[in-house]
């Protein structure tokens, strides 16, 4: 259950109705799900104005002050790439004291020369499961992509450090289409040898389904790479991100990519929509009886905080329905 929550009747003083969600687990699923906060890179990575780094650092603030206790604080691309992430220097020292895992995104090895400098112990590289994503993200093919990560990655296990790998556009890419199951194990499986820690699997344009989630995570079991390594980033352009999210959980994934506020896109990919929002995770996640050790009421807090920053609302339903009632109470 989230903080706050009384008994197993779910959360008091969230929505301003006592036990609600009601929590009602259901069989087969984990205990315990750990949230991979991605609003302060993925999130803001594609808003045109610039947000100040102040703003950013209380941002990353107040998400680990709810009980999230990692939050991907910034990238180490080149400011030409993605402007908005282009203060990582300034940004990330800003942070020492807050209580939470706080990965950094690094390209390559000047990405990781500077996250090093400055003291990281999590790092993430970003690969793609299809050509042309490979070709717009990065200008390279997938294999050429996957030779430019290997020194990074043999240089951060030297280092000691904590190592993700992203991979994009698992499940359907916006100029190919569908991508075969077995061209996203190849790509995942590559990354796992390499030394990755744990693999993100990317519906970077929201079109997957239950299904095809099942299918992509028995297929990397067969291939040799167990759940415990796998987390799943779904985006919600069709609305199937908590079924999709749901899927993942019966097979046994126990980590969940989310962004508060449902903050973010590609600057890549233009068919990319908002990811899962981090309040609709925990709602249904407390409704399914499961342990975040976050806070929905501070949560949502910072959300629509952040959303008078960006000067617009949340697109995160739970917020809009939360702060709705927020003001009815007052």
């Amino acid at each position: 259950m989230t903080t706050g929550t009384t008994g197993t009747t779910g959360t008091t003083g969230t929505t301003g109705t006592t036990g609600l969600p009601m929590h009602v687990p259901a069989p087969g699923l984990p205990a315990r799900v750990r949230i991979h906060e991605v609003g302060p890179r993925d999130g803001l990575q594609n808003e045109k104005t610039v947000v100040p780094t102040s703003v950013k650092a209380e941002f990353v603030r107040r998400l680990a002050g709810a009980g999230l206790s990692t939050v991907e604080a910034t990238s180490f691309v080149h400011p030409k790439w993605v402007p908005q992430l282009a203060d990582a220097e300034e940004l990330f020292p800003l942070l020492k004291d807050v209580p939470a895992r706080l990965p950094v995104l690094v390209p390559n090895e000047r990405g990781l020369d500077r996250a090093l400098a400055l003291g990281a112990r999590e790092v993430a590289v970003f690969a793609s499961a299809t050509e042309s994503f490979a070709k717009a993200n990065l200008n390279r093919t997938v294999d050429e992509a996957l030779a430019m990560f290997e020194p990074v990655v043999t240089r951060a296990i030297e280092q000691g450090l904590t190592i993700r790998g992203y991979l994009s556009m698992c499940f359907g890419d916006p100029w190919e289409g569908a991508v075969p199951v077995e061209q996203v194990v190849r790509v995942t499986k590559a990354l796992a040898d390499m030394g990755c820690d744990e693999l993100s699997l990317g519906d970077t344009i929201g079109v997957a389904t239950p299904g095809h989630v099942h299918k992509l995570l028995t297929a990397l079991n067969s291939a040799g790479v167990p759940t415990s390594r796998l987390a799943v980033h779904f985006h919600d352009t069709y609305g199937q991100a908590l079924s999709n999210t749901l899927a993942a959980l019966q097979h046994g994934v126990t980590t969940v990519d989310a962004s508060a506020g449902g903050l973010g896109g590609c600057p890549y990919a233009k068919s990319a929509t908002g990811n899962l929002a981090t309040e609709d995770l925990v709602w249904m996640l407390d409704g399914l009886g499961i342990e975040t050790g976050v806070d929905l009421a501070a949560l949502t807090a910072t959300s629509v905080w952040m959303a008078e920053q960006l000067g617009r609302p949340s697109p995160s339903r739970t917020v809009r329905a939360l702060a709705a009632n927020s003001h009815k109470e007052s």
